[in-house]
């Protein structure tokens, strides 16, 4: 007869509880720190291959500031449907199908013959980035617990600024060296082959990762995004709600001042400072690089510094980094040495960023289940706002030109324009109030005004 020795329940507990939780969350990271790289390489590439575009197809500046919308606005309308889409089957599928899409269209972007293809495939670029983000901060949601989300938000944005800060230079000596058209061959397959690694390797919830021990899911925990959502959006309370406008404003004017430097900078630096190509990329991505450091430190402020200091710290935090980075802008455009007007404007940049892990801490907490639409809401709000400097740009510069203007008094004008859209964004931090789509759940973080 065989002899089974069973332990007590409680030192198989005991056991259990004592194993540390696995790391692959910090994997998890990795993995969307590169697609956030990727996409922001991918987007702002385009901002170095301008003057080539312009003379081969004959654009105009106007026409230009066009081709740029064409991604902006497809962005935005397509951000809602398919941060909504994420929330009903998983952010897994849906980020695959993005990174192909945008793949495939950066890769057509070298093919275009005239403005009308150019139109229609940045439109369509744009459509594949747009829901990245939203799907983003759900799996953000999901698999990190709200301690360390400002931490984990911080590194992720400044990734994506790292791929921007690396695309004008890149993308400079790519078009001197095998010209523009390939240029976009080259980053296109970037996406195609982290689409393929993602797929295999992720899972949607933390519990289902073949290396994510039960120690690790317990340190998560549960949040209230948890689990796909098929249920109907509160739009009514979504509308009433202060904080979802307020967010979606600050959006709209961060987004007016960082697509200068995302579509723009590169061509305002050799038109209106006489820098040549190449010194002008590496000014461009100096002052990205400032933006990626900016989202960095912005998010270890946010852990160690502001959260559970409630909504006053954070208000006062969110204020006086766009009140900042408007001073220091206005020191930029009345320096005449373009090399210490470039770092003031990369301090300015750095004051901005530093407020994107609040701007996601907030929208995910006030978007309770429903996430990835909510989020996508927020977010396509700022695409009023970066196509709205898109345009003006180009307008003015041609607008401008035409008056007899040039260099800078042809190509300044914008950032003026800039400066008060800086302050107004502070003032709006400043006034900021966090309220919830949906009550939070009991372990959420009270953030009222009160706090």
């Amino acid at each position: 007869m065989a002899i089974t020795s069973v332990l007590p329940e409680d030192t198989v507990t005991e056991r259990v509880e004592s194993t540390p939780p696995t790391r692959v969350r910090f994997a998890v990271l990795g993995v969307l720190c590169l697609l956030s790289g990727i996409l922001y390489l991918d987007r702002i590439c385009i901002a170095s291959a301008l003057d080539s575009i312009q003379i081969d197809l004959g654009l105009s500046n106007t026409e230009t500031s066009y081709v740029l919308m064409a991604f902006t606005l497809a962005y935005g309308l397509f951000e809602i449907p398919t941060g909504r889409w994420g929330d009903r089957i998983g952010p897994r599928r849906v980020l695959t199908r993005i990174s192909l899409w945008w793949s495939v269209f950066t890769a057509l972007t070298g093919a275009c013959t005239g403005l009308w293809s150019l139109l229609i495939v940045r439109f369509l670029f744009g459509a594949g980035e747009a829901g990245a983000f939203p799907n983003v901060a759900r799996v953000m949601a999901k698999w990190f617990p709200d301690a360390e989300r400002g931490r984990a938000q911080g590194l992720l944005l400044a990734a994506s600024q790292i791929g921007g800060a690396l695309a004008p230079f890149l993308a400079a000596v790519l078009i001197q060296g095998i010209g523009w058209r390939w240029t976009f061959g080259v980053f296109g397959g970037l996406g195609a082959i982290w689409a393929g690694g993602f797929w295999w390797w992720f899972r949607d919830d933390p519990a289902l990762h073949p290396s994510v021990n039960d120690a690790e899911v317990a340190h998560i925990g549960v949040h209230a995004s948890s689990g796909m959502v098929h249920a109907a959006i509160p739009w009514k309370a979504v509308g009433c709600n202060p904080s979802i406008w307020f967010l979606g404003a600050i959006m709209a004017f961060g987004s007016f001042n960082s697509y200068i430097y995302f579509s723009w900078f590169p061509k305002y630096l050799k038109a209106a400072r006489g820098i040549e190509a190449t010194e002008a990329g590496l000014m461009a991505s100096m002052v990205l690089a400032f933006a990626a450091t900016g989202t960095f430190m912005g998010g270890l402020l946010l852990d160690r510094v502001i959260h559970g200091g409630g909504m006053a710290r954070r208000r006062m935090f969110g204020g006086s980094c766009f009140f900042f980075a408007a001073g220091l802008l206005a020191a930029a455009l009345f320096t005449q040495d373009p090399w210490l007007a470039a770092g003031f404007t990369a301090l300015s940049c750095f004051a901005t960023q530093a407020s994107q892990p609040l701007w996601w801490t907030s929208s995910i907490g006030i978007s309770g289940r429903h996430v990835g639409a909510l989020f996508g809401l927020m977010n396509s709000v700022g695409v009023f706002g970066a196509m709205s400097s898109q345009y003006l740009v180009g307008y003015l510069a041609d607008t401008l030109g035409r008056q007899g203007y040039t260099g800078r008094d042809q190509w300044d004008p914008i950032f003026y324009i800039d400066l008060g859209v800086l302050t107004v964004a502070g003032l709006l931090w400043s006034t900021f109030r966090f309220v919830p789509v949906e009550p939070l759940p009991v372990s959420g973080e009270p953030l009222d005004a009160d706090h």
